[in-house]
Order: C-alpha cells, then structure tokens, then sequence
C-alpha cells in the first residue's frame, strides 16, 4: 500500500492539496468544542472512563483533521482508530455500569463487538443506499438494541441511549448523502456529519456521568 497516496472520496474535494477540503476540515473543531464541553462537565467527578471517551473525542477530531487535509491512507488510519477506540470504550462503559458486570466478563462482551459486526456488514452491505457509511451502520443498531435491553431496568438511560441512536442516524445520513448530491450541492454534506456526530458522541457522554451520578445518588 502507498501510504501517501491521495484519497478523494468527498465531494468537496476536487484536486490534491491541504486545503482542498476546507469546509471539511475546518468542521473538525466541532470535535474539539463537544470535548471541551464535556471535559469541563466530567472533570472533578471521578469518572475516569468517562474522561478517557471525552480524550478519544478530541483524538477523533484531530485525526479526522489530519484525514480532511492529508487525505492519505496513513490519515485514514488515525481517522478510524480514535473512532474504533470510543465504540468499544463506551460499550465497555455500558456492560460495566449499565449491567454491572465485573471487568472480565464486560471485557467479553465488549469483545462480541468484532463478530457482531462481521456478521451484520454483510447484510448491510445489501442495502446499496448505505454506500460508503455502511462500516458504521452496525453502531446505532447496537445502541438502538442495548436501549431496548435497558428499558425496564433504566428507563433514563434507555431514553437517552434511544436519543443518541437517533442523532447517529440523521447524522450518518449526511454522510451517506455527500455524494449523490454532489451535483445539486458542490459543498457536500459531509460537514454535517462532523457537527451531528460531535454532539451526538459528546451526547454519548453525557448519558454516561448523568447514569454514572443517578447510581450514585441513589445508593446515598
């Protein structure tokens, strides 16, 4: 693989260069600004998983940065993994404290993340529309089903987990979108996808410190 290779998968790039995708990269700060918000929400609280999910948030936006700028494969690899690393850092989060199973067998659980979503992107795939957000259509299935899972034993977060599948949702379909309707809009809607997704993600942590801060209050 040629790791410096360009990669023009966007509408809004039309050639080569840093600066081809300004609008892109500029909506990275969307990332930076939900960490921000969150750091300041999370820090003092003893929630450690929580502040290492607002660390990742800003790492997504650096790397999507990186990725809208370089658009290189090297790029695309410090794009994914940050987005790689909260998936499973929250699904943790969620088997440790949302069903109170002890570190080994929520580390198993978390593990079913690889199978689960080996399983399901071949039955997305058939769903052409998807196009290049298939890869992460199998994210807001599982939120959406660990919501349902939750209902009777914490509503709240059930509701808020419900919100969050939802804001990925309309999130994801802008960026399903950027390319068909390239030509009725140049710019793309890419950029939509960075702003929802980032309160979306900071929205994620949120339901996590106010479930973390009920548990508490409710034991006294």
């Amino acid at each position: 693989m040629n790791w410096t290779q360009q990669i023009d998968g966007y509408c809004e790039r039309l050639e080569p260069g840093l600066w081809a995708e300004p609008i892109n990269a500029l909506t990275n700060a969307a990332f930076l600004v939900a960490a921000w918000v969150m750091w300041r929400r999370v820090r003092g609280q003893d929630l450690p998983l929580a502040m290492a999910l607002v660390i990742t948030l800003a790492a997504i936006g650096i790397g999507s940065a990186l990725f809208h700028t370089f658009a290189t494969p090297w790029a695309a690899v410090l794009d994914v993994a940050p987005i790689a690393i909260f998936v499973l850092l929250f699904i943790l989060g969620a088997n440790l404290h949302f069903w109170n199973l002890s570190l080994w067998p929520a580390l198993g659980v978390t593990a079913l993340f690889f199978p689960y979503a080996v399983l399901t992107l071949p039955i997305l795939q058939k769903l052409e529309w998807l196009g290049s957000s298939t890869g992460y259509a199998p994210i807001p299935v599982l939120i959406a089903a660990y919501a349902v899972a939750l209902a009777r034993r914490a509503p709240t977060t059930a509701w808020n987990l419900g919100i969050g599948a939802a804001l990925l949702v309309v999130s994801l379909t802008f960026r399903t979108v950027d390319e068909p309707l390239c030509g009725a809009w140049p710019i793309g809607t890419h950029f939509a996808w960075h702003c929802l997704n980032a309160l979306m993600l900071g929205w994620m942590i949120e339901l996590y410190r106010r479930h973390m801060l009920a548990g508490r209050a409710a034991r006294g």
